[in-house]
């Protein structure tokens, strides 16, 4: 989490904890605004300060909320000429009344807020386990990995991603499973398995895609399919061998222009490979020094504004410049918050691999005149 987000949270339970004496409060200007011998009933109001309390605030201090709110009561009554009238005694039975309410509710979020706590603890390490951290390095490659996962409670999904450094090439695999909830993480632990048990041995990424094909058929009963990219990068080159199985294509950075790497053939997601039996072709792009891929899955690509429109992924480019390709995927998650309006409703995977410029070759030294 930013600290920008963990700012504006604490500013949001500060503000929410003042909020029941902030209503007290005003409910006590009011009253003394009404005058004396009033029978206008603003005393039940206090009980708004205690009903309030368990928003921020735990049971210990919901009950002390609840105690101010009985003392302001019993004085204002005093204040107001009523005493121990009916009137004051109901509006302090009330208030009792919402206090063991309240506190009832403070111990229940208390209750939830740790086991949401718990639920996160268990997400970080399945997480961990799932979703290797990539390297930020491979050769004169640079990567860098962004994650972000819609669920409410838990910080995975069905968006997928790993990079292996294999006999002086980086191979990779971006991938996006068909669904949601636990289903659609256990297929994609399927996918990534199969991938990493291959990425070793396999000749191409056709090899590999077979290879995550046949995984699925054994172990994924759930009929679900994986939109998926993968790409093998050589460290040191010009090229990019990229396979696209119904993925959204990568935006390609070369040579100051900016536009998607689409397959020359289109493929059929991993798991529905029985529906054309044909082997799925690789293509090439041109990857030289100082060139720049972008590979995401629908999260970004499919995010939406208030009226609808898409993500334009494709325009982005002016995003993903600069030295440092976290920042560049920083930059680039901001401007996708800014257009949906602060929440992306889907997972959302991007990874940004940039090939360093080439080093000028070194000038020759300069010989001494012969005396």
């Amino acid at each position: 989490m930013r600290r920008q987000d963990v700012t504006a949270r604490l500013s949001a339970n500060s503000l929410a904890a003042l909020l029941p004496f902030f209503v007290m409060t005003v409910v006590a200007c009011a009253d003394l605004l009404v005058g004396r011998g009033t029978q206008a009933g603003l005393l039940s109001l206090l009980s708004l300060g205690p009903a309030l309390a368990p928003v921020a605030l735990g049971p210990v201090r919901t009950v002390l909320t609840g105690g101010v709110a009985i003392i302001l009561s019993m004085t204002l009554a005093a204040y107001d000429g009523i005493g121990f009238s009916m009137h004051a005694v109901v509006a302090c039975a009330t208030i009792a009344g919402v206090t063991v309410a309240a506190v009832i509710a403070s111990a229940a979020r208390q209750r939830k807020e740790r086991e949401l706590v718990d639920v996160r603890a268990v997400a970080d390490v399945a997480q961990r386990v799932l979703l290797h951290q990539v390297p930020r390095e491979v050769g004169r490659l640079q990567i860098a990995m962004r994650y972000i996962s819609a669920a409410a409670a838990a910080r995975i999904g069905g968006d997928l991603y790993d990079v292996v450094a294999r006999a002086g090439n980086a191979r990779l695999i971006v991938a996006d499973v068909q669904g949601k909830g636990l289903a659609a993480v256990q297929t994609a632990a399927v996918v990534l398995a199969a991938f990493r048990e291959s990425v070793y041995d396999e000749p191409d990424l056709a090899a590999i895609a077979a290879h995550i094909e046949r995984s699925l058929d054994h172990q994924a009963s759930n009929g679900r399919f994986v939109t998926a990219i993968m790409a093998e990068i050589a460290q040191e080159g010009s090229e990019i061998r990229l396979l696209n199985c119904g993925h959204p294509a990568p935006l390609l950075l070369s040579g100051g222009r900016a536009e998607l790497a689409e397959p020359l053939e289109a493929s059929l997601p991993l798991g529905l490979g029985d529906l054309d039996p044909a082997v799925r072709k690789e293509h090439t792009a041109p990857f030289g020094p100082g060139d720049r891929i972008l590979f995401y899955t629908d999260g970004i690509s499919e995010a939406r504004d208030k009226s609808g429109a898409f993500y334009p992924v494709d325009r982005c480019a002016a995003l993903l410049g600069g030295p440092d390709p976290r920042a560049a995927l920083d930059r680039l998650y901001d401007d996708v918050l800014r257009h949906v309006g602060g929440h992306l409703q889907d997972d959302s995977a991007a990874l940004l691999v940039a090939r360093q410029a080439a080093l000028p070759a070194p000038r020759p030294a300069l010989r001494a005149p012969l005396s």
